[in-house]
């Protein structure tokens, strides 16, 4: 690192959640002599996490019951991505003209977080069409096979003999 000198004894500590990111001159021998990797929280750590991240938050539900939900299901996401549902939550409540955050807004936010933002809306048919896209040998799981109208429709959309 320029700009200190040899005999100064300075510690330098950093942190980062994509290690991939980051400039190659910093990884360079030398640079940094140390890296030590820290594991994903348990459902516990994500719990104290939360309680940070929702303190300033105002909620419609007790914040220990909010930060347990949430906990219980974001399991393998880190403290940055715990950070990003809090903030996705309070956005939501307030597009909705909310003055708290609800346990919707907190649902949609982990949606969110986990799977990604879409907007489209899809239709039961437009599920159908997609997921024959994907998988042609496969059945719609949501049109009906009209082929025979005296077949009972069976599991995975196969007509059952009677």
């Amino acid at each position: 690192m320029d700009g200190f000198e040899s005999d100064l004894n300075i510690i330098v500590v950093a942190a980062t959640n994509r290690p991939e990111a980051l400039d190659p001159a910093l990884c360079r021998p030398g640079r940094f002599s140390r890296k030590i990797l820290v594991g994903e929280p348990d459902e516990d750590g994500r719990r104290k996490i939360l309680a940070v991240h929702l303190r300033e938050v105002p909620l419609e539900e007790d914040l220990e019951l909010v930060c347990s939900l949430v906990a219980s299901l974001t399991q393998g996401l880190v403290g940055a991505d715990l950070a990003n549902i809090v903030n996705e939550a309070a956005l939501l409540a307030a597009r909705r003209g909310a003055d708290c955050v609800s346990r919707e807004d907190i649902m949609e936010a982990i949606e969110r977080a986990k799977f990604g933002i879409n907007d489209k809306q899809y239709t039961q048919s437009a599920i159908g069409k997609e997921l024959e896209k994907l998988f042609p040998w496969v059945p719609s799981f949501i049109r009906k096979n009209s082929t025979r109208s005296d077949a009972i429709q069976g599991p995975l959309g196969y007509q059952a003999l009677s």
